[in-house]
Parts: structure tokens; C-alpha cells; sequence
């Protein structure tokens, strides 16, 4: 799931959002957000979608079941 970090850090830098700035959207902390763009750890499914949500991506495209946004 190296595929999700990284599209997840590409958008967020896409965005020019902070990575705080993702996780307070998310209601996730800092450090557990920065878990995601690491592949450590990963979202639960209402995650999974704020962030989908959040960067007008679908959830198939930030699972890297998609090439398609």
C-alpha cells in the first residue's frame, strides 16, 4: 500500500495543504496523519473518505486501484 502514502503526500503537496491542516479536516492528529504519508499506519473507512473528499479524489484513485482522480 506504498501506492496510498505517496499519492496522499503528492496531493497534499499538490494542494499546498500543511500536513496539520489534512489531519484537523480528518479529526486525526498530526503524527497519526503523518503515519498515513509514511504507510505505517492507515485510515479507517469515514478517513479514507474525508480525505478521497478533501483532495476531490475518488477512494479507488488514493487506493491505487485507479489511475483515474
Amino acid at each position: 500500500m506504498e501506492i496510498f502514502a505517496e499519492r496522499l503526500k503528492s496531493l497534499r503537496k499538490e494542494r499546498r495543504f500543511t500536513s496539520k491542516e489534512v489531519a484537523e479536516y480528518v479529526g486525526i492528529g498530526q503524527r497519526a496523519y503523518l503515519y498515513y504519508e509514511s504507510a505505517v499506519h492507515y485510515p479507517d473507512v469515514p478517513g479514507l473518505m474525508k480525505l478521497a473528499d478533501l483532495f476531490e479524489v475518488s477512494t479507488d484513485y488514493l487506493l491505487g486501484r485507479s489511475e483515474e482522480r
